[in-house]
């Protein structure tokens, strides 16, 4: 089965989560809104107002199912694609982790946006640098120390022990993308993460991501997506 994944076509955001867990898979898939009308398509699906129509992407379509949120794509995924472990008990753990990712990408989204997307970013740069401060003092040794001592607490290379989840995945980006965007704060941080930055990079090393991460499938990060760089943010 080949999948359709709906998202948006020049940014990583939340879809980015997902095609990690399908590059590792090796699964065919589709990046929809990428191709000729594919945008067009995506928000008719969107619009239906019959079946089980998603509120915002990203959401894939894996035969006549249409799934939405990105903890719960990575749920089905990781049971279909052994990216999640077998027991029922397991594989709550990494949707729990996941979703806890999830809180903590919104958290990274708000400090270039904390009043809003409603508005820009030239709209809100002093709240954005306060909350940034906040966000750096308090929140990320709060969410990676917590990933941290599950990494230093399960005695293997990934966050359940000897093998890959999508959880693992999901961290690799989070790293990545705090580099990119606060490089200085970030070099600064990692010295306090040892195990999540050895992850990142056997993540990275792995055939199937390491392949994807030099094509052009892997967008670039810019100033459109979750992980923005600001200068003024990065002090």
């Amino acid at each position: 089965m080949k999948y359709e994944l709906y998202y948006w076509p020049e940014i990583q955001g939340r879809g980015e989560y997902v095609r990690l867990a399908l590059e590792e898979a090796g699964a065919g898939y589709v990046d929809v809104a990428r191709g000729p009308r594919g945008s067009a398509a995506m928000m008719k699906m969107m619009d239906a107002h019959t079946g089980t129509p998603p509120f915002a992407p990203p959401f894939l379509k894996a035969g006549k199912l249409v799934i939405g949120q990105t903890a719960n794509i990575l749920l089905y995924l990781g049971d279909r694609h052994g990216l999640a472990p077998k027991t029922e008990a397991g594989k709550l753990w990494v949707h729990q982790l996941q979703l806890t990712i999830t809180d903590f990408v919104v958290e990274i989204h708000d400090t270039h946006h904390p009043l809003g997307p409603s508005l820009y970013y030239e709209d809100q740069k002093a709240p954005a640098k306060k909350r940034s401060a906040e966000f750096w003092d308090e929140r990320v040794p709060k969410y990676l120390g917590y990933f941290e001592r599950l990494l230093d607490d399960a005695g293997g290379a990934y966050v359940t022990g000897r093998r890959l989840t999508y959880v693992d995945l999901s961290l690799f980006q989070i790293v990545d993308g705090l580099r990119y965007a606060f490089p200085n704060r970030m070099k600064a941080f990692e010295k306090d993460i040892p195990g999540l930055v050895d992850l990142r990079d056997r993540v990275a090393a792995r055939p199937n991501i390491k392949a994807y991460l030099a094509s052009e499938r892997r967008i670039d990060y810019n100033e459109q997506g979750i992980f923005r760089r600001y200068k003024e943010l990065d002090a």
